[in-house]
């Protein structure tokens, strides 16, 4: 049997959940049964933010980039998709974010691609963006969601068609997160005797940097060592900079930007929190697990699914200022309970999330889409 012609599209490929996802799937796929090729709507992201586009060219999987930048662009970037979809062939399309499903969608439509695939990464609060779906899911064979959660949403709020969806969950790279080699965290002036906070993440609003910073000095005054890290940027990088010196924490509220070194910051971390509003299956909570570290995050969707009997000790509700508190402190008091959590945290992301079993279930679900006979 012919290899089966698959095309990964994507929005853009920044360093991100979706985007890591997007690139371990193309470059760990069976090549002898699929021939792959990755589209990105975007324009080819800038150094150093480009890891991912060279790894994907380190092990040879085509890449093509749109250029678009904008909703008026990714319109036009149906047609030109449209046109490298029929050129090459396609088979299969596999989409990842928003715009790049409805494109995906759309081009594959027009090019007669016999399947598409579109992933479902969080619970969409925008009501527009579920109008849209809902209104071209005849377009689509399968929606990939990320957890049984993202999916219970897709079916009640999203009313997407519950025999078109398929659960797989993330998975990571155990070997890209050994819990043994930390960062020299001395060079942003914490000594390495100080408990380290960790938050991985786009500083906007659905990660909640805010409320974690605004929040923070009533657990860093009972915790007069401890440092808290906000790794990542976005649009309110400034303000949260603002905040911290206003609460008069910035010698203990690091913002670190944009990292290409985040294995080695989570190793080095004694704690890892993310205070999201919404979620899907959040990639930083199943790094910080691959680390060994404990985990302290808001029970949105995924999280759940991610942490299992160990969640209770691990989430509050979103908005539970005290009850987050409490926990870090707790956490950050008890070396060796952090310790225990963080090692069965270690061995649940090495017993149900390795990255090769979420490969071969798509994989699996590639090859019976396109083994079934068209309606």
């Amino acid at each position: 049997m012919p290899a089966i012609r698959v095309a990964l599209c994507i929005t853009e490929l920044e360093v991100g959940g979706a985007e890591k996802a997007f690139t371990e799937l193309a470059v760990r796929a069976d090549r002898q049964r699929f021939r792959v090729m990755a589209i990105c709507l975007g324009p080819r992201p800038a150094q150093p933010r480009a890891a991912l586009v060279k790894r994907l060219e380190a092990c040879g999987v085509p890449i093509t980039f749109l250029g678009a930048r904008s909703g008026h662009q990714f319109r036009f970037a149906v047609r030109e998709l449209q046109r490298r979809l029929a050129q090459q062939q396609i088979d299969l399309l596999q989409s990842f974010l928003f715009h790049a499903n409805i494109v995906g969608r759309l081009a594959a439509r027009r090019a007669a691609v016999r399947r598409v695939v579109c992933g479902i990464r969080v619970a969409e609060p925008r009501r527009w963006h579920r109008w849209v779906d809902r209104l071209t899911q005849t377009m689509v064979d399968r929606y990939v969601c990320v957890s049984q959660a993202v999916a219970d949403f897709a079916t009640s709020r999203a009313g997407l068609a519950a025999e078109k969806l398929v659960v797989i969950p993330n998975g990571v790279d155990l070997d890209r997160y050994p819990p043994d080699c930390p960062a020299d965290l001395e060079a942003f002036g914490i000594p390495r005797s100080s408990p380290v906070v960790t938050f991985v993440g786009r500083l906007e609003p659905q990660k909640g940097p805010e409320w974690l910073v605004r929040n923070a000095p009533s657990w860093l005054e009972q915790l007069p060592a401890c440092h808290l890290l906000l790794v990542g940027d976005g649009p309110q990088r400034r303000r949260l900079e603002r905040i911290r010196r206003r609460l008069g924490i910035a010698q203990r509220v690091h913002l670190l930007g944009w990292r290409p070194d985040v294995p080695e910051i989570l190793a080095a971390s004694h704690l890892v929190v993310l205070p999201s509003r919404w979620e899907g299956m959040p990639n930083v909570i199943l790094e910080a697990m691959a680390t060994g570290r404990p985990v302290l995050a808001t029970d949105v969707e995924g999280v759940q699914e991610l942490l299992g009997p160990a969640a209770k000790g691990q989430t509050v509700a979103w908005g539970d200022s005290v009850g987050f508190a409490r926990r870090v402190v707790a956490l950050l008091s008890d070396p060796q309970l952090a310790a225990r959590i963080g090692q069965a945290n270690r061995q649940r992301a090495e017993r149900q999330f390795p990255i090769g079993r979420t490969v071969r279930a798509y994989e699996e679900l590639w090859a019976s889409l396109a083994r079934q006979q068209e309606p």
